[in-house]
């Protein structure tokens, strides 16, 4: 793109933004937390997916010190089944550092928002750039396809040293007198429009300034490195019950679903059966013996880098004392209180058929 055409793309592409954008509840505030709460729940998650959980969200925690108040444990109760649990983790984490150290108050430079936990480049642009009119370009994946295409980008989206090649050109196209709207509308443009797969080319608002568009190669931008394999693991669970109440763990602070509740289990080794991996996991992982009582049922769960099957296992507590190799917590509850603990979503995918065998 010439950079005689960035006035006529900016001026097209705000235009068809005002007309056409989406109604989300995050564009009706200006508030810094609320923006900031959204573009946290927004990595990696769609927006249909995210609306019901962050007006709950807002509803609970409506302020910055209300989120410090509450425990980890409040929070991740309300982000579950949402995803990428170490977002909820550093944004407590965050909370509770600016109710400590800035009163409260919301940091409106760079440097000291990324300083907080999980706060990045992209975070950091949208939310200074939309509550507070700061003069910085975002980039996230809808970004990058737009840019990839508007410039024939040949760098691949999904490479981490082309970040700065993307952030260049959007830096180039950044309205800097509007970077709230200028921001949300490439974002949105991504979004709607410019699909990764059969691009809307002829609703498109800013085609004219398009190279692949023009060139006649929308189809092979962006450019990706080839993803690897994604592995999968088998998963033996068991739900021990004693006295009529069922054994959970707390997955450690900073691991995969850090702080969740869990039934304990683990990896099936090779040449293990998964019943004789169930037994063996309770003993490693609580040091307990159990006794298998029936199969449960199966399951099967994607998460961003591996997929899990998992067979789950009804089990009768025979011996033992609890030692934990693993978990951080344990505690022993009634069925009728799992529903006050934070689980992962693999584990409420068997949450019916244990319900229905314990009822």
């Amino acid at each position: 793109m010439k950079s005689s055409h960035i006035h006529p793309f900016q001026k097209s592409l705000l235009k068809w933004y005002n007309l056409n954008r989406r109604r989300l509840p995050w564009r009706d505030t200006s508030n810094p937390y609320y923006i900031w709460v959204s573009e946290v729940m927004l990595q990696q998650t769609q927006v249909n997916t995210v609306i019901p959980y962050y007006q709950k969200f807002i509803q609970k925690y409506p302020t910055i010190k209300d989120l410090a108040d509450a425990s980890l444990q409040e929070v991740l109760k309300s982000w579950e089944g949402l995803g990428y649990y170490s977002r909820a983790r550093n944004l407590y984490k965050s909370a509770n550092r600016i109710v400590k150290n800035l009163n409260g108050n919301m940091p409106e430079t760079p440097d000291t928002f990324k300083k907080l936990p999980g706060v990045g480049n992209y975070i950091a642009a949208a939310v200074l750039s939309i509550a507070f009119q700061k003069p910085l370009a975002v980039v996230d994946g809808n970004v990058k396809r737009v840019l990839a295409r508007m410039f024939q980008l040949k760098d691949p989206v999904n490479s981490s040293a082309s970040h700065k090649v993307f952030q260049a050109k959007a830096d180039t196209l950044l309205l800097t007198s509007l970077p709230d709207a200028f921001n949300q509308a490439m974002m949105e443009l991504g979004a709607v429009i410019c699909k990764p797969s059969h691009p809307m080319c002829k609703q498109c608002p800013v085609q004219k300034q398009c190279m692949a568009f023009k060139n006649g190669v929308t189809d092979k931008y962006p450019r990706r490195l080839s993803a690897k394999p994604v592995p999968e693991y088998h998963i033996s669970t068991a739900v021990v019950r004693k006295h009529g109440r069922l054994l959970i763990t707390q997955r450690q602070p900073e691991s995969l679903l850090g702080g969740l509740w869990e039934f304990p289990g683990g990896k099936v080794k090779e040449r293990e059966g998964p019943e004789k991996a169930c037994i063996r996991e309770v003993k490693e992982e609580v040091n307990l013996k159990i006794k298998v009582d029936f199969h449960l049922t199966h399951i099967r769960h994607a998460y961003t880098h591996f997929k899990i099957r998992m067979d789950v296992y009804m089990c009768t507590y025979i011996s033992g004392k609890i030692k934990l190799n693993g978990p951080v917590a344990y505690k022993w509850v009634y069925p009728s209180k799992i529903k006050d603990y934070p689980f992962p979503k693999a584990n409420h995918k068997f949450f019916p058929a244990l319900f229905t065998a314990l009822s």
